[in-house]
């Protein structure tokens, strides 16, 4: 067999290429993950023709993308057959240091690629120029991820068990197994680009910062993927009249639910889109960290359509209402500031704003970020070298480079790879799938484009700008369209030239990540605006004054005499309790002297003992709460500490018997939104199983936690649901929720808990609280216990949830014998909640207990006590305290009421002994 080494260094750098032998049998190959006696073929011949990767950077008789290539079929001097890349081999991957104590400690991967949100989850790019050197197809090593969350666990041995289901509008519905998926459809092989939307846009974030994590210019990979075009499954379930969009869903367990995302129907039924439920990456079965055992490719669009792990294929008439479909790969209006965005939920469920097709977009790879060339190497010219991409199967047709910022443009040369896998032979068989690729006029692929450019040129200017054309005459733009999630950047990518004495130095735009470097970073550190549209560099009349940024208020919690490091096992010593020690931020606190005083009582602080409490105390706790810390801090981890901190994972056995935990966040399926009046709802969750009890004692609450669809902050709150603590497999919290106005903004929890469609995760965690009810008049306040007489309960609006439960328990019990009055206030008689519960609670207990309503707007109907919870109400229900540690005040309420009552108690001689706010 002839090799063309001329050819093979056409490609760059992936050197690996397949001469087919005579067109093979049209007859099915067998399937079931085995691969028939071609694959053993092809991974030899991908190792013998295995090249050297160090693509030479100067001079014109360097290398060319091009110069092997002619109009004339390829392959000329292997008997007139195609060829085409194989994938780079594999390098030895392991499970990485910083993977041992996180939920990835099962996945192996590269320790090449950067790391772009920390540790956890794992959100990678690999170096531009290692990217760009292993050529059309990128090795399962290098190719990007974008995870979530924990990756989901496959072992070997249950591939082919795995089973996803076609569902919804379809007249037929089925769960297939990966194993029926092989043998029982016809597979194909094709060469995909995926691109994640957020490519490039460190580059935003150092014009003004969005709500996305920095990826530099390598967030896209080129694979040969495997697998069963999507159109005949959804051919087989027989979708129904009305059906217009598919909808995918991972088996990734995420805060907000499982990902998912959809496209739309007709797509799936379009042969020529290409769409993949794909089984294999590069000849191997997929890598866990992209979607072990089986996944959705769909090419043409940003890699967040293409859905890992699956486990559901759910047809629609409408786009998916999964939570990261809605608040998560869209491009708003650049008018639209990260902070209004938090208060714009129907903007956010606009599928105008939605993406799916990729954009133009380009690089430059070559001369690479910090590069240097000498002007006395003796070449007279610089192969100026990078990548472009096209969207929705739209081809690059047009490469256009600029020294002297976009006055005159020059033409690069452009090589489509892809190309070569149309002209194989019919019937090819590549890694058991059909390569039928001939008809297909769609690009779903990378191209590579070059320049000679003579080293005096580049001497004589301050930069080198490129910008790509698609077929239909879509250009990048010069400047930047800047939006609130920081996606699809793609203005003119500009490459900065330093003259050093002697040398060229090269520097690119920005480095991914927290990784410094960039001449956008140099120009923002100088105070130069990034927006003025001459990227940055002062031009004639412009205000020679500094660009400062707003300085960013902090209050200081720690105490600067502390000067005491802290090992992992001390902390971990005081993580029961006993002396209990929290982290925040870095720093250690003893919450030991704050256990009786604390508002969330003692088990609180026992919940955060030995934990990192970062997120919970910054999202919950007020600026006096934070100005107090100092007095409280007592060291600071050492590095070992916080690294091992940082990796540990807050898991809880789904068996278990009781849902809440104090020390570890666990997740509930929200199962039903049940509407009680115009502004509240019951939220009902499905617990792990049927028999798992709440375990949530009388008068305590839970803490609830969701992310804010626009800035991924966490939102927590403390409630108190209206199912008993020992309910067993459903819980149900009474909210009100507190929509925005013209005037006021509403509530961000509240909201936010009303977006979130059925079907998605709400993380909980508790009990926590500082009161306790036990039973026939026996309380604990503080951990001290007290036997109260009579309880005088003030609520109102949804305040009402803590007074429900302990009024339930307190006359729930025939035999018990305290006594209680209940005021509760309202707006309107539609606002007073779970009143027949309250009704049903005091018929039963009559001869003890009383309940008054008073609203502030009663209808002409309306019979009972009218206006505020003012003073003479309650003078003449609660009164003065007759029996000083025997009569108890319990409030809840909105802030105004919760201070006058108060105001108004004191002046009748209560004690704050005898009052407690829930």
């Amino acid at each position: 067999m002839a090799y063309d080494t001329g050819r093979a260094q056409a490609l760059g750098s992936s050197k690996n290429f397949y001469f087919p032998p005579s067109p093979p049998s049209t007859a099915r190959p067998s399937r079931r993950g085995s691969f028939d006696g071609s694959y053993t073929s092809l991974a030899s011949l991908a190792l013998s023709f295995s090249l050297d990767t160090s693509p030479p950077s100067l001079s014109s008789s360097s290398s060319s993308l091009f110069s092997s290539y002619s109009s004339a079929a390829p392959g000329a001097k292997s008997q007139n057959r195609p060829c085409y890349p194989l994938p780079p081999v594999n390098g030895v991957k392991q499970v990485l240091t910083e993977d041992l104590k996180t939920p990835d400690s099962h996945v192996e991967r590269d320790p090449r690629l950067i790391r772009l949100t920390g540790v956890h989850p794992f959100n990678v790019e690999p170096p531009l120029s290692d990217l760009y050197d292993e050529g059309f197809l990128t090795s399962e090593d290098l190719h990007y991820v974008r995870n979530h969350g924990p990756v989901p666990k496959c072992d070997d041995q249950d591939i082919y068990d795995w089973t996803f289901s076609v569902e919804g509008m379809v007249a037929k519905p089925f769960t297939i197994s990966v194993r029926d998926l092989i043998d029982n459809y016809e597979q194909v092989t094709y060469p995909i680009t995926l691109v994640c939307a957020g490519n490039r846009r460190k580059e935003q974030n150092l014009v003004r910062k969005s709500k996305g994590f920095s990826w530099g210019p390598a967030g896209l990979s080129t694979a040969l993927w495997t697998g069963v075009p999507i159109g005949d499954l959804i051919a087989r379930a027989l979708p129904r009249r009305g059906a217009k969009y598919v909808c995918f869903e991972g088996a990734d367990k995420l805060p907000n639910g499982y990902y998912g995302t959809s496209v739309k129907l007709n797509w799936c039924r379009d042969a020529n889109k290409g769409i993949l439920v794909a089984h294999k990456m590069n000849g191997s079965a997929l890598h866990p960290d992209h979607g072990k055992p089986v996944r959705v490719v769909i090419p043409g669009q940003i890699g967040g359509r293409s859905v890992k792990w699956l486990k559901r294929i759910i047809v629609t008439a409408e786009p998916s209402d999964n939570w990261y479909h809605i608040y998560d790969n869209r491009v708003l209006p650049t008018s639209i500031t990260p902070e209004a965005s938090a208060d714009l939920p129907d903007t956010w469920k606009d599928e105008s704003y939605a993406i799916y097709d990729l954009n133009a977009n380009s690089a430059i790879c070559y001369p690479a970020h910090d590069e240097k060339v000498s002007l006395a190497s003796g070449a007279d010219t610089y192969k100026v070298r990078g990548y472009a991409y096209g969207g929705g199967g739209r081809r690059i047709t047009r490469m256009e480079v600029t020294l002297d910022k976009g006055k005159s443009w020059r033409l690069a040369g452009v090589r489509y790879p892809e190309d070569d896998y149309r002209l194989a032979p019919e019937g090819e068989m590549l890694y058991g799938g059909r390569l039928d690729m001939w008809w297909r006029e769609t690009s779903f692929c990378w191209c590579f484009w070059e320049l000679d450019i003579a080293l005096a040129e580049l001497e004589g200017t301050q930069d080198i700008m490129v910008r790509a054309m698609d077929e239909g005459l879509m250009v990048q733009p010069r400047d930047m369209y800047w939006s609130v999630l920081g996606m699809m950047n793609n203005p003119w990518f500009r490459v900065v030239i330093h003259k050093e004495g002697n040398t060229l130095r090269f520097e690119h735009p920005t480095q991914p990540a927290l990784m410094p470097g960039g001449w956008m970073d140099r120009v923002k550190k100088s105070g130069g605006n990034l927006t003025n549209g001459f990227w940055g560099e002062k031009v004639s009349g412009e205000d020679d004054s500094v660009i400062e940024e707003e300085p960013v208020k902090e209050i200081c919690m720690t105490n600067p005499k502390v000067d005491r490091l802290i090992t992992l096992e001390e902390f971990k010593q005081h993580g029961g309790d006993t002396e209990p020690w929290f982290v925040v931020n870095g720093h250690v606190y003893d919450g030991t002297p704050f256990l009786e005083g604390h508002p969330g009582g003692a088990a609180s602080i026992f919940g955060a003992a030995g934990q990192d409490a970062t997120e919970e105390f910054v999202t919950i706790h007020s600026e006096n709460a934070k100005a107090m810390m100092p007095e409280y801090h007592i060291g600071t981890l050492d590095q070992d500490a916080r690294a091992a901190l940082s990796g540990e994972v807050e898991e809880t056995d789904p068996s278990r018997e009781v849902f809440l935990d104090p020390k570890a966040w666990t997740k509930a399926v929200l199962q039903d939104k049940i509407r009680v009046s115009a502004d509240s709802k019951v939220f009902r969750f499905k617990l792990d199983h049927e028999a798992q009890q709440i375990g949530l004692p009388v008068g305590q609450h839970l803490m609830m936690r969701l992310r804010d669809p626009a800035t991924r902050d966490a939102i927590i709150r403390a409630y108190t649901p209206i199912s008993e603590g020992t309910d067993k497999g459903i819980l149900d919290v009474l909210i009100k929720i507190y929509y925005d106005t013209p005037g006021r903004k509403g509530g961000r929890m509240t909201q936010a808990l009303d977006a979130l469609p059925v079907g998605h995760f709400v993380d909980f965690k508790g009990p926590v609280g500082k009161f306790e009810y036990l039973g026939n008049g026996l309380c604990t306040v503080g951990g001290k216990q007290r036997s109260v007489g009579r309880f005088n309960m003030v609520c109102g609006g949804s305040g009402v949830t803590p007074i429900f439960q302990v009024l339930r328990a307190l006359t729930k019990d025939p035999a018990d014998p305290t006594e209680c009055v209940l005021l509760d206030g309202n707006r309107v008689e539609e606002d007073i909640l779970c009143r027949v519960q309250l009704d049903a609670f005091l018929n039963s207990a009559k001869h003890r207990c009383r309940l008054i309503h008073t609203l502030t707007r009663p209808s002409e109907t309306w019979a009972g006590r009218k206006g505020r919870m003012d003073r003479a109400l309650i003078e003449a229900e609660i009164g003065p305290c007759q029996q000083p540690g025997k009569d108890m005040v319990l409030i809840c309420g909105p802030e105004t009421m919760e201070k006058s009552v108060h105001e108004i108690l004191k002046s009748l001689g209560w004690t704050e002994d005898d009052i407690l706010f829930f």
